[in-house]
């Protein structure tokens, strides 16, 4: 099992820091897509106050629930503060979109026992797996 897989079948309680209403967004894509796939999915983003019909919160902190992953959609220079606040809210894994690399907060969510996956799309990494998931299925009748 990979990282990916490993995260995306055991936790379901999904933050998505930098979260759009815009539905061109890649953020709003995403989000949306998890959340039609049984995730709880919980918009962040200070500039918004509802997407999707959730609220949508300022930081992680001022999340009431337990956060498990926390997928990552800011430029690469603005994510440590993001990993130092999920190791603070005791989330389970890093998610870092396509694009987003930072290898520095990488290794800091390492040290702190996070997993972490980077420069990866969740919902193309989600239906990869559905896909594969799917023919081992059709093989398997």
């Amino acid at each position: 099992m990979t990282l990916e897989e490993k995260i995306l079948e055991e936790y379901r309680t999904v933050a998505v820091v930098g979260a759009s209403s815009n539905p061109e967004h890649p953020s709003f894509i995403v989000l949306r897509y998890l959340s039609e796939h049984g995730y709880n999915v919980i918009p962040v983003n200070p500039n918004e106050h509802e997407i999707l019909g959730m609220t949508c919160y300022p930081n992680l902190s001022s999340i009431p629930e337990k956060v498990e992953v926390v997928d990552i959609f800011r430029r690469s220079e603005a994510v440590m503060p993001i990993v130092e606040e999920a190791i603070k809210i005791g989330a389970k894994a890093i998610w870092m979109q396509e694009g987003v690399i930072n290898e520095e907060a990488a290794a800091r969510a390492r040290e702190a026992g996070l997993l972490v996956v980077m420069d990866k799309c969740m919902r193309k990494e989600h239906l990869r797996l559905s896909q594969r998931t799917s023919c081992h299925a059709d093989v398997a009748k």
